[in-house]
């Protein structure tokens, strides 16, 4: 836990995430990187230099999920807990029948949460996406639209008056898979019909792969998101 807290606690410092008098709502969907999140947030309330406020809110999408356990969790741990109800899983796979559903249920998602925050009272919306996300991210973004992107550890959306961030992107999906194992964390198993059959899958196995021939393959993609004085790419005359 004092390692994922030293990363966790280097990436809010290195973007300046958290100020004084936040109210932060954690996105709770009950996997083991939300979880973490939430856990990772309440240890860095305890010594943080900023004071803040959480909690945690989970999107109940209508897939029959039993989050009695998470309720049980921020009982103990002391963070207000709201499940919201919404339509997303019917909208998804009955309305719209969406053949590659993971971005319309991604919009969505985000966007019924970010909701809920401001009505909550919440001026952050804290997202539990990890180094290895990041990665997948990058590469997805470069082979599939052609593009050098990732999503940002701060991004604040002017519109709703919210800001997202993403304080686990220091840590890999290892440590986190570690941390859940040995605390218990009480898991709640996605039963999305396309879990296991997307694009971000398919990019997981592959770094997978590359990296039995270049050890250090994740390490040098995510330096890459922060190596501004190299990035070299083409720009046309106007």
């Amino acid at each position: 836990m004092q390692k994922l807290l030293g990363k966790f606690r280097k990436c809010i410092n290195d973007f300046k995430l958290i100020d004084e008098g936040d109210n932060i709502c954690v996105g709770i969907s009950g996997g083991k990187d939300s979880l973490t999140l939430l856990k990772l947030l309440k240890s860095y309330q305890r010594f943080s230099p900023e004071k803040f406020n959480l909690i945690a809110v989970t999107l109940d999408t209508g897939t029959g999920c039993d989050f009695q356990k998470v309720v049980d969790l921020c009982k103990d741990i002391d963070v207000p807990y709201h499940i919201i109800k919404t339509d997303i899983n019917e909208i998804v796979f009955n309305i719209r029948k969406e053949k590659n559903p993971c971005s319309l249920c991604s919009k969505l998602r985000h966007g019924s949460l970010n909701d809920n925050a401001k009505i909550l009272g919440c001026n952050k919306v804290a997202l539990g996406h990890n180094e290895n996300d990041a990665i997948e991210t990058l590469l997805m973004s470069m082979l599939y639209e052609g593009r050098v992107h990732c999503f940002s550890p701060k991004t604040y959306l002017s519109r709703m008056d919210i800001t997202l961030i993403r304080p686990m992107l220091y840590i890999n999906e290892e440590e986190i898979k570690s941390l859940a194992q040995r605390h218990e964390f009480p898991i709640v198993k996605n039963p999305c019909p396309a879990n296991g059959y997307t694009k971000r899958e398919y990019m997981k196995n592959l770094i997978n792969n590359l990296e039995m021939d270049i050890p250090s393959v994740k390490d040098r993609l995510l330096s890459c998101l922060t190596n501004e004085e190299q990035l070299s790419i083409w720009h046309k005359e106007k």
